[in-house]
């Protein structure tokens, strides 16, 4: 196992958002955390907790280093663990960071490479935009998709616990987005959406 080198600089950031504690474990929120655990569990690292407000652990491939966090901050304060990590790692040029998400506004089961641009409403999103002054890192979208009939507004849905078949459709998107990671990694973030990016 990798052991971690206080200072060194990351090739690539990965953040997934969500929501600390088993109370939000398996929630719609928490798809990006559920994403960058993958990526972790696939090379054998383990998380470890006490630096830059997050739970990191370290990946060596290919010769480059893949910082993964989870924020132990609650998902509208993610930019406080967003800016203090991309300060431990080192992140000077914000397309070496990535924030893995999920998003409303893409159906269920779909996925979502993207660079720069609008934050959708996603209010993690919103607070790492105020704290680091720009929009200019890459997202991996995950669809959780919209709540039926307008039943329950979108706060609720997000905070939710998906059904058994709904349940089955994350699990195989959350595969493809820590692919998708990893191809980032690799390849870039363009090359990621030329492959990703499908209808």
């Amino acid at each position: 196992m990798l052991r971690r080198r206080t200072g060194t600089p990351a090739d690539l950031l990965a953040v997934g958002l969500g929501n600390p504690g088993g109370e939000y474990a398996g929630t719609r929120h928490n798809v990006g955390a559920d994403t960058v655990a993958l990526v972790a569990s696939r090379h054998g690292e383990r998380f470890k907790g006490g630096q830059a407000n997050s739970l990191i652990a370290e990946v060596k491939d290919g010769g480059k280093l893949l910082a993964l966090a989870q924020p132990l901050t609650y998902m509208n304060d993610s930019g406080l663990a967003v800016r203090a990590l991309v300060r431990r790692f080192g992140i000077d040029d914000l397309s070496k960071l990535v924030i893995v998400q999920d998003e409303l506004d893409l159906p269920t089961g779909k996925l979502q490479v993207k660079l720069g641009g609008g934050l959708a409403g996603h209010n993690g999103l919103r607070s790492i935009r105020e704290h680091l002054h720009s929009t200019d890192f890459a997202r991996i979208r995950i669809g959780i998709g919209k709540p039926p009939g307008g039943k329950e507004r979108g706060a609720d849905h997000v905070l939710r616990r998906p059904g058994k078949r709904e349940k089955s459709e994350l699990e195989v998107v959350v595969e493809e987005a820590a692919d998708a990671l990893e191809c980032i990694l690799k390849d870039g973030v363009e090359a990621a959406m030329t492959r990703y990016n499908r209808k």
